[in-house]
């Protein structure tokens, strides 16, 4: 026998969880999407965690190969040891040495630019190992003239020089020279101008140290007989 429901029966109360969509409403968005981030990394971290994507080779250049940018032309020539190196704009120390880079350079911007200090073209490039508060300096090798401006469109053939202790670096010795790439800045409101910063390795180069000891010795006199 089917038994009817009584008419009398209460409804079924349909507003008992409008409280919660009301609430709900209130909530802002980001609040959601940052619950369901929270959980992307709760879930990921179970797994081991996000993969980091491996930071791509730097290229392997060899000395005398330009490494090109829209800041300057590079060549990275010699690496030489040598006692001291009159002109420079280096002065050792009892117990160090100097330490001297060759290279080419040419500045492809379409202004002036320096060739040693901050944001300089000298900023386009580090050596491994040499400490960054020694004594550096470099100069032009035709005239000796220390921290000369580059003009756009001149090639130079420039020596950056440090002071080193005496046993850091001996003949033979493998020193890996990173060529860096610079991004251009152009200051607005408070800062005007612009400047090459943000230098991010792009390239390397390993050579042999030269040790020339003393120097170039003087010639001999009377060899003409």
């Amino acid at each position: 026998m089917l038994v009817s429901e009584s008419p009398d029966a209460a409804p079924v109360p349909r507003r008992r969880f409008e409280w919660i969509r009301a609430a709900t409403d209130r909530v802002p968005t980001r609040w959601f999407a940052g619950l369901a981030t929270a959980a992307f990394l709760a879930a990921t971290a179970a797994f081991g965690g996000l993969a980091t994507a491996a930071p791509p080779e730097l290229a392997q250049l060899e000395p005398g190969d330009a490494h090109v940018t829209d800041q300057r032309s590079l060549t990275v020539k010699r690496a030489v040891l040598i006692d001291e190196l009159p002109g420079s704009g280096v002065f050792p120390e009892e117990g160090q040495r100097v330490l001297a880079l060759v290279v080419d350079v040419e500045n492809t911007w379409d202004e002036p630019q320096g060739s040693f200090g901050k944001e300089s073209i000298g900023d386009s490039f580090t050596i491994e190992g040499v400490d960054a508060e020694a004594d550096s300096s470099v100069a032009r090798l035709d005239d000796a003239t220390t921290s000369p401006e580059l003009q756009p469109g001149v090639p130079a053939e420039l020596v950056y020089t440090w002071a080193v202790d005496a046993d850091d670096y001996a003949e033979g010795d493998e020193l890996t020279v990173t060529l860096q790439e610079l991004s251009l800045y152009t200051g607005s409101f408070v800062m005007n101008g612009q400047w090459w910063t943000d230098p991010v390795p792009d390239a390397t180069v390993t050579l042999e140290i030269e040790d020339v000891g003393a120097g170039a010795e003087p010639e001999e006199a009377g060899d003409d007989g």
